[in-house]
């Protein structure tokens, strides 16, 4: 049986769209040695008619909302479509932080002390550093990329982030003081770790998609226990949020502790990309890897088409 055709799906109308629409390129020109190749540039929360079942499957570069959260793998499901990556209830489940949190928790590995609260309920700055302390981490429960990131040092900062807040799920945790270390997952298994050194020392929005503002080091230098110990929490964590085919998952490492902070079921694919470095420790370049990435599903489709 010849190979069906890979539709990407990118850009969106989330965010995170600039970002998206890199990746679809990246994995577009990765693949198009190998697969007959769609791009679909999105501009709608919304499934084009025209992919076919029978015929392709579905790599979806799109991150925050929409490609994320779940929304739009229930609509290939409805299609029988197949597609890459986590179904819709673990992107679900893994979109939200403060609920691969709870599933973390579970599982006994450590995470930062938080709250969440909804913005139509925001609590008071004093009650949250009374329970967190004055040192803290503000984002929204439910996007990527560092969206709507705050690090707030003292009550003043605290409250005026607090008072921008207006809607939507947040969480605010306590800040780790760490280094900042990220493991890609290829079929369950944790690949190489990353450690990203910004020259801010705060790796948000920006630093994360502007060349060389920050460093990176791959494989993070690591003793091997401690290395051992971050793979196989990756990988508890990315099996127990159910989880498949590819993902990446991020930590905080203060001393020998490491912090699980998210994980993310469709990790970016740009040339400043962290899964693309995470994959080099295996030896993956980055055309090997997007024929990786979408290999389970190129399985699944050939499954269902011989029964």
């Amino acid at each position: 049986m010849s190979n069906p055709k890979i539709v990407i799906l990118y850009g969106g109308v989330s965010s995170e769209r600039e970002v998206s629409l890199q990746s679809g390129k990246a994995v577009a020109e990765a693949l198009a040695t190998h697969f007959q190749v769609e791009l679909i540039e999105l501009n709608a929360e919304a499934l084009p008619q025209s992919i076919r079942a029978d015929q392709s499957i579905v790599f979806p570069a799109l991150h925050g909302s929409f490609g994320e959260d779940g929304r739009l793998q229930a609509l290939l499901d409805d299609q029988s479509i197949h597609y890459c990556g986590s179904d819709a209830l673990s992107s679900r489940i893994c979109m939200d932080k403060a609920a691969s949190k709870e599933i973390a928790r579970e599982l006994k590995i450590t995470t930062p002390n938080s709250i969440t609260f909804d913005g139509s309920n925001v609590p008071l700055a004093d009650e949250v550093i009374t329970k967190l302390g004055s040192s803290l981490v503000v984002k929204p429960a439910q996007e990527g990329s560092s969206i709507g990131l705050h690090l707030t040092e003292h009550r003043s900062a605290l409250g005026l982030a607090l008072s921008t807040i207006r809607s939507n799920k947040w969480l605010i945790e306590q800040r780790i003081r760490g280094r900042e270390l990220t493991v890609g997952i290829l079929n369950g298994v944790a690949m190489g770790i990353v450690e990203i050194c910004s020259q801010s020392g705060i790796y948000d929005y920006d630093t994360k998609y502007s060349p060389g503002t920050a460093e990176y080091l791959f494989p993070a230098q690591l003793d091997s226990g401690l290395s051992t110990k971050i793979k196989e929490q990756a990988e508890q964590i990315f099996d127990a949020c159910g989880c498949r085919d590819f993902g990446r998952v991020d930590f905080l490492l203060d001393n020998s502790t490491p912090y699980f902070l998210e994980i993310n079921t469709l990790p970016g694919m740009t040339t400043t990309s962290l899964l693309p470095k995470s994959a080099l420790c295996q030896e993956y370049d980055f055309e090997q890897l997007a024929i990786e990435l979408v290999a389970p599903a190129v399985a699944r489709f050939k499954s269902a088409s011989i029964k």
